[in-house]
């Protein structure tokens, strides 16, 4: 050690060297410190790793035990179709014209009057356009008539006072001019006019008829004959003939109308269109490939209305449906007599559709809507749950909801987390109105705690927000299959558009409700109902 001049022992280098060793020796500590804390970090890092992968969460352990449910029994709904068709009266009209004969001839076999008894009394009559009038008691079927009239043969002669036999149709000023024509022949003729009125009372039978209770009168105007100068009424020896000819064509209409078949084939043809499966599809929606099968079963009318321009006959077929997962062909046997009913409610549609879903295609929706997204969703939040997969499962009254997450801590600097299953129990409650199925009364499965590894208290932490985040997003959208159905049943209904010529149909499926749940441990079945309205416009008949 060096010395100055009076012996003192110089330190100023000995102070150098410890004021150049403190910085060197600072730094040696901050990198032991830092290649602990890496070491940490590595340490726990490879920890997690090694839980992780050589020790894997094992949901089994963890999931509660499901109480099996009875298999939900086969349910039908009652469906119905309720169409008023409404004929018009001018389609009666042109029917009747094309039926009607236009001319009647006939001879009078039985005169009234003694006094033309020996005479023979020919008619031709044509008729005139008809008139088809209605009212709430019936129809009333108007035409007038006019034609001729000739009559040959002989004035009756009588022993005794022929001034006698002809009192009331001569005066006695005329009778000796009768008595010198006893022995000539005739040959008059004369013009007729009337009109013919026939009334209907139309009556709908359980045999699939309609009786109609048809009724004629014949109103003659006074029809004159001139024998030498003497003007002679005959309408009363006329009309006989007249009434005989319009009662037998009219008994022809009845029985043509009696037996016409027309409503039992018609109601016949739509009752095979009924009978069948109708594919809903499914595919698109995620959702199994169904079947509605129809089922007809009973057939009913209300007798029919009548106003001033159609003649309406509503009739009703009701039928069982049922959701099916493949193509059937069901039975169904026309009923041997129409129900007649005194009314119902007209031009209605409605179908009941029992729903079935497997929960294993419920799955695929639910995972779908939830898989990938981040829940809680607002930031800040202390943890972020990662949903990897979805599962429900049935047990009693509510439904089990496993979610495989992936947890976060996001408050401590290293950011713990674990993948775990959060069993979380709810309650399904169909909303009608938004078409979906949601879970209500939340509650954690007390049994998934013990799911939870070394760090699953980020996934703990997490399960509260993910239960929250269940009560707005864990939804089953039922809209796609709804409007998938409805398109469905709205093709078949137009099949039903293409009935005759002259026969318009207008169905339409307006919307669909859905009225109740119900599940087994495999099944959720969602009843339905599809409504919608039908009409019938008859302007053109067939041939009767």
């Amino acid at each position: 050690m060096a010395q100055n001049k009076s012996g003192t022992a110089n330190k100023a280098p000995a102070a150098s060297v410890r004021a150049g060793g403190r910085p060197g020796g600072a730094l040696k500590l901050a990198g032991m410190a830092i290649g602990a804390i890496a070491i940490v970090v590595i340490f726990f890092s490879a920890s997690l790793w090694a839980l992780n992968h050589f020790f894997p969460l094992n949901d089994n352990v963890a999931a509660p035990k499901l109480a099996a449910l009875p298999t939900l029994p086969p349910l039908t709904r009652s469906s119905y179709v309720v169409a008023p068709v409404a004929v018009a009266l001018t389609a009666i009209r042109t029917a009747l014209e094309n039926t009607a004969p236009r001319e009647l001839v006939g001879k009078n076999e039985n005169p009234v009057s003694s006094l033309l008894s020996k005479a023979d009394i020919g008619v031709t009559v044509s008729r005139g356009a008809m008139a088809v009038t209605g009212h709430p008691e019936g129809l009333t079927i108007g035409t007038p008539f006019n034609g001729s009239l000739r009559l040959t043969g002989q004035i009756a002669t009588q022993a005794g006072n022929l001034t006698g036999a002809v009192t009331g149709l001569l005066d006695n000023a005329v009778g000796k001019q009768v008595k010198g024509l006893t022995s000539r022949v005739l040959d008059q003729r004369a013009d007729i006019q009337g009109t013919v009125l026939v009334t209907a009372h139309p009556q709908l039978t359980a045999a699939w008829r309609i009786e109609p209770n048809l009724s004629a009168q014949v109103a003659l105007a006074q029809s004159a004959i001139q024998i030498a100068g003497i003007k002679i009424n005959v309408g009363s020896d006329v009309k006989p003939m007249i009434d005989r000819e319009v009662n037998a064509q009219v008994a022809a209409l009845q029985a043509r109308l009696r037996n016409n078949p027309i409503i039992e084939q018609t109601l016949r043809r739509e009752w095979t269109k009924l009978c069948r499966s109708i594919s809903l599809g499914g595919g698109k929606t995620g959702l199994p490939e169904l079947w509605l099968e129809l089922r007809p079963t009973r057939a009913a009318a209300a007798q029919p209305k009548i106003d001033g321009n159609n003649f309406t006959l509503t009739v009703g077929v009701m039928a069982e449906t049922r959701m099916v997962p493949a193509r059937t062909t069901p039975e169904c046997p026309f009923p041997a007599q129409l129900e007649v009913v005194p009314a119902m409610e007209r031009g209605q549609l409605l179908v009941g559709l029992p729903i079935d879903l497997p929960f294993s295609a419920l799955n695929k929706v639910l995972e779908a809507q939830l898989k990938g997204r981040h829940f809680p969703e607002e930031p800040g939040a202390p943890v972020d749950a990662e949903v990897h997969g979805a599962r429900i499962d049935a047990s009693g009254d509510r439904l089990l909801i496993s979610l495989k997450v992936k947890a976060r801590e996001k408050k401590s600097w290293f950011n713990f987390g674990a993948d775990a299953t959060v069993r979380i129990w709810g309650k399904p409650v169909l909303d009608a109105d938004k078409q979906i199925l949601r879970f209500t009364d939340l509650s954690l499965a007390v049994d998934s705690d013990a799911a939870y590894g070394l760090f699953g208290a980020a996934a703990q932490a997490a399960a509260p927000y993910l239960e929250d985040a269940l009560r707005e997003n864990a939804v089953i959208d039922l809209k796609p299959f709804a409007a998938d159905a409805l398109t469905k049943i709205g093709a078949t209904i137009a099949d039903f558009r293409e009935v005759a010529p002259g026969v318009s149909v207008d169905a339409a499926v307006q919307g669909l409700r859905m009225t109740g749940i119900a599940f087994d441990s495999n099944t959720l079945r969602v009843i339905a109902e599809a409504n919608g309205t039908v009409n019938v416009a008859v302007s053109q008949l067939p041939k009767m």
